[in-house]
């Protein structure tokens, strides 16, 4: 309807008619009024402009609950990390005050502490040596020590004493982790002067691969080394089954004048290598001649200028003792003639326990005399000795001398041995001798020979009384 004809209509009305107009124009302007004023809901609640509703009221927040503590290591182990805290809960929406609770989430669980590290034992204590040969016994793991102050290897007990009791050894120190060894003594020997089985010492050589190739012995190989400035060398037998955790007897085999280690290796070191059921290493060293290494029999012996063949002998020592495993309170000497006299002056100079760089537990003289410088002997040395009563090239006596010195030195009670042997060989051991330290001397009816026999014998007995003097040790 148009303006114009509602108020045509207005005034052609009557009266009654025109109040009902009025009424119904001010029906409409209040409906027009009020929906001015309000604002219309929308589907999701949320009031439009006007008098509208409140706000919704906004979410609770709540804080996620921590992470448990992590365990700890089983040892000494550090405490694991704290959780994080969860994620608020978000507020919710604006209608009617119905807020999202949206819980935060727990945090994530601490770490596990680490495993403590185990705790290090301390190494236990070694015993004190008491007087006697050999060194301490090893402790768990460890070896033996040396004698004469040597130390034992990879932890071993303590040292022992000094060889044949005469020096009290010293306090040992015991393997990582494992008890002490105690270093008690080997036993001494007997009145007569027996050798006492003293504690093995153990030399550097023991538990590890030889340095020296095994082309290079067992089969007469010439080893070379340097000793004094000079270009030597010897050759060496080593056990078929050797084993490098145990250690092995050692004997230096001297020449005679005129022999070389050629023939060492061809007689089995004076035959003692077939007595030795694998339980020795055998060396012999080559001899000089006029200032220089030997390179043929002729001539070849042990004249020692400055000592030059001594230096020989430590150096050989040396080596086999770092590349073998050497039982360092066993090592003996023996030779006839020259070779006797080297053995003897090795002794002398050498004596295990007597002096700092000693390593010689006894020796054996064949017919022997002071060729290789003189030498009185001050520190005692197991002695063994034989001489025939007849000898036309190094007379008997010259023999009973160097038995009167060690007999001296061993502080026996010296009893002269026969001027003349009829019938079969005759050996005597003295009596009060230190203990450890037996020394005898065998005179037998013959001349000048590492070899003697008696009437009817094939074989000489010679090779099993030093295979059995050595022995006792």
């Amino acid at each position: 309807m148009s303006s114009q004809s509602t108020g045509e209509t207005y005034r052609a009305a009557g009266p009654q008619t025109r109040r009902r107009l009025r009424l119904m124009i001010s029906a409409l302007a209040l409906s027009t009024a009020f929906a001015a004023g309000c604002g219309a809901g929308s589907d999701d609640g949320s009031g439009t402009a006007g008098t509208g509703g409140p706000a919704g009221t906004g979410g609770s927040q709540t804080t996620g609950v921590a992470g448990t503590t992590g365990r700890g290591g089983q040892t000494a182990g550090t405490s694991g990390q704290a959780g994080t805290s969860g994620q608020a809960g978000t507020g919710g929406g604006p209608t009617g005050g119905t807020g999202g609770s949206a819980t935060g989430s727990a945090g994530a669980s601490g770490t596990a502490g680490s495993t403590g590290a185990a705790g290090s034992g301390n190494a236990g204590t070694g015993g004190s040596g008491n007087a006697g040969t050999g060194g301490g016994a090893a402790g768990v793991g460890g070896y033996g020590g040396a004698s004469a102050g040597r130390g034992g290897r990879g932890g071993g007990g303590g040292s022992g004493g000094g060889a044949g009791g005469a020096t009290a050894g010293s306090t040992g120190t015991a393997g990582r982790g494992g008890s002490g060894g105690s270093a008690v003594g080997g036993a001494g020997g007997s009145a007569t002067g027996s050798g006492g089985s003293g504690t093995s010492g153990m030399s550097s050589g023991c538990g590890k691969a030889p340095g020296i190739a095994s082309s290079m012995y067992n089969n007469g190989q010439h080893i070379s080394i340097t000793a004094a400035n000079m270009q030597r060398r010897y050759i060496l037998n080593v056990p078929t089954n050797y084993d490098n955790t145990k250690p092995y007897r050692l004997i230096i085999a001297y020449h005679e004048l005129n022999g070389n280690d050629d023939e060492m290796y061809r007689n089995q070191y004076y035959h003692l290598l077939p007595l030795s059921n694998n339980s020795t290493i055998f060396v012999a060293p080559n001899g000089q001649q006029s200032g220089a290494s030997c390179t043929q029999a002729s001539g070849c012996g042990w004249p020692n200028p400055q000592n030059s063949d001594i230096a020989l002998a430590d150096a050989v020592v040396a080596q086999i003792e770092q590349n073998f495993c050497v039982d360092t309170n066993r090592i003996f000497a023996t030779g006839w003639s020259y070779g006797g006299s080297m053995s003897y002056k090795t002794a002398c100079e050498r004596p295990l326990g007597g002096v700092s760089n000693g390593f010689v537990r006894a020796i054996a003289v064949y017919s022997g005399a002071q060729l290789s410088g003189n030498c009185t002997p001050s520190k005692p040395v197991g002695y063994y000795a034989s001489h025939g009563t007849g000898d036309s090239v190094l007379n008997y006596s010259q023999g009973v001398g160097l038995y009167q010195n060690f007999a001296k030195a061993n502080g026996c009670t010296y009893v002269a041995p026969p001027s003349s042997v009829n019938g079969n060989h005759v050996c005597n051991t003295l009596m009060g001798c230190m203990s450890g330290y037996p020394t005898e001397f065998c005179a037998f009816n013959g001349d000048h020979t590492p070899d003697p026999r008696d009437s009817g014998q094939s074989t000489s007995w010679e090779y099993q009384n030093v295979w059995t003097y050595f022995s006792q040790f």
